[in-house]
Parts: C-alpha cells; sequence; structure tokens
C-alpha cells in the first residue's frame, strides 16, 4: 500500500525522545515495530521486514532520557558521524554514595560524609575535568569484552577488568545548581565520555563519593531535546518524513568537530536490519 511504500522511501536521520527505562535497542524495536504496523506490513517470514533498515547513534542508559538520533534507509549510513560529534547532557548526581553502577540504578557500594563539600569547592573541580582529559569507562557500560558487554558480563556475575583510561573530550563544563546532597551540571563532551563516570570522579576528586541520580541528553550533534525529539505518539510515517526533510537542513548547516586522535572501536552504532 501507499503507506508501505512511503515507509520504505524514507531516508536520513531524526531524533526521537528516549524515555527512563527501556534500553536504547529496546525503543529502536518499539519505533520499528510501531511504523511496520502502521504501514500494514506483516513481520513474521515477510522479506519487505528486513529491508527496513533503521538504527541509532549512541547508547543512552536505561535509565537516562533525552535525544535518540535515529537513521533510517541510507541514513544509517550517517550514524557514525554522530558518534564522534558533541553531545549535550543535564545531570543530577549526588555526594556522599558511590553504586556499582555508577548511578541510580545500582547497589550501594560506599557512602562518606560530604558536609565539607562547599559550592565553591564543585566549581573549582570541575576544571579539572575540562579540555581533554582522561577517564575510565564505567564496568556497567555497552562497551565489550569478548564480544559480550560488560554490563551482560557483570549481571552474570562474571569477573570483569575495568578498561583503561582513555582520552576523552570535554567541550564545557558548569554547575547549575547545588542543594547539598544534590548538584545538577550541564556538560557538553565528545564521544565515548561517560557522564557516569565523570560524577564518581568528581566525588573522589572531593574526598567523598558521588553517583549519578538522573541524567538527560538535551543535545546531540545538531538535535536538540526540546525542537527536534520526537514524542512517542509522533512516532508515525508522516510525522518522521517531516522531521527528515527539516533534519537534511539542518544536517548542512552543522559545524564539523575536530575528532582525537584516539579512536574509541568500542563504539559502533546500533543498525537493526
Amino acid at each position: 500500500g501507499r503507506a508501505a511504500d512511503k515507509l520504505f522511501s524514507l531516508s536520513g536521520l531524526f531524533a526521537v525522545r528516549k524515555p527512563k527505562g527501556p534500553t536504547s535497542a529496546a525503543v529502536l524495536n518499539l519505533l520499528k515495530e510501531r511504523l511496520l504496523a502502521e504501514a500494514g506490513v506483516q513481520t513474521n517470514g515477510n522479506k519487505r521486514n528486513q529491508v527496513l533498515k533503521i538504527g541509532h547513534g549512541g547508547t543512552l542508559d536505561s535509565a537516562a532520557t533525552g535525544v535518540l538520533v535515529v537513521g533510517i534507509g541510507k541514513g544509517t549510513k550517517m550514524l557514525g558521524t554522530m558518534l564522534a560529534g558533541s553531545k549535550k547532557y543535564t545531570a543530577i548526581g549526588m555526594l556522599g554514595k558511590a553504586t556499582d553502577t555508577l548511578d541510580a540504578t545500582g547497589k550501594v557500594t560506599e557512602e562518606k560524609p560530604y558536609d565539607q563539600v562547599t559550592k565553591g569547592d564543585l566549581e573549582n573541580v570541575l576544571q579539572k575535568f575540562t579540555g581533554d582529559i582522561m577517564q575510565v569507562p564505567p564496568l556497567y557500560s555497552a562497551l565489550k569484552k569478548d564480544g559480550e558487554r560488560l554490563s551482560t558480563l557483570m549481571k552474570r556475575g562474571k569477573a570483569v577488568e575495568a578498561k583503561p583510561a582513555r582520552p576523552v573530550r570535554v567541550y564545557s563544563l558548569s554547575l547549575q545548581q547545588f542543594q547539598p546532597p544534590l548538584f545538577t551540571l550541564d556538560v557538553e563532551c565528545g564521544g565515548g565520555f561517560y557522564v557516569r563516570s565523570l560524577v564518581n570522579d568528581i566525588g573522589k576528586e572531593l574526598s567523598t563519593c558521588a553517583t549519578v541520580q538522573e541524567l538527560t541528553r538535551t543535545k546531540q550533534g545538531p538535535f536538540t531535546l526540546e525542537e527536534h525529539a520526537l514524542q512517542e505518539d509522533k512516532w508515525t510515517i508522516d510525522e518522521i518524513a517531516r522531521s527528515l526533510e527539516h533534519c537534511t537542513a539542518l544536517l548542512l548547516g552543522e559545524p564539523a568537530r575536530k575528532k582525537l586522535k584516539t579512536e574509541h572501536p568500542g563504539e559502533t552504532a546500533v543498525i537493526c536490519e
């Protein structure tokens, strides 16, 4: 039908708003199911199902919300540029507690006093984490060892060694709010950066500990949460077609970011075909 023809003709990049809870891959699968159902395409044993190429350019944690850039059709080949490009986050951290996942979903592994930490202390520490820095990725992450995600191995109780520190880039880092034990950060960073590791490292630098309570990706490349990320009720063929038209002009005006010399081969665009 016409809806199916329109769906299979879609090509390019757009953004959706990832809700809190599901994995990025689960959001992608739900989006694909919705589109195929709207187009009236049967998914059991139908070869056309495999023709719909769709992928996302950069995993968001299950507990995180915000911009998830999606490629459809030939747009899946453009997702690599999204991984390398800049991203903006708003993170709420909590002083005094550390968890095994470095966020609120994990088990508490340490508790320390934080009364001595002032707003000035926090602002001063942030300067140490701006620019080109070295960062150790979290054990609970989408990075892989022997083809399996570290987070999957950890959940099975396997012993997992921390990945070595690697170079990452922080374009800007600012304190938006400080109401102990909570503090709110705005971060703009390059590819391969983990906000959970940042908050954990800030806690250590302040002689206490800290963990992420809430994390929202507000921008990825030229796509912003407020302007471009489609809410779940707009995951339709027509809305995505409109968004693709708008985003083509957006991508043409995107300034190139200088890449770090060290690439992060552990990060790949997830393609669902």
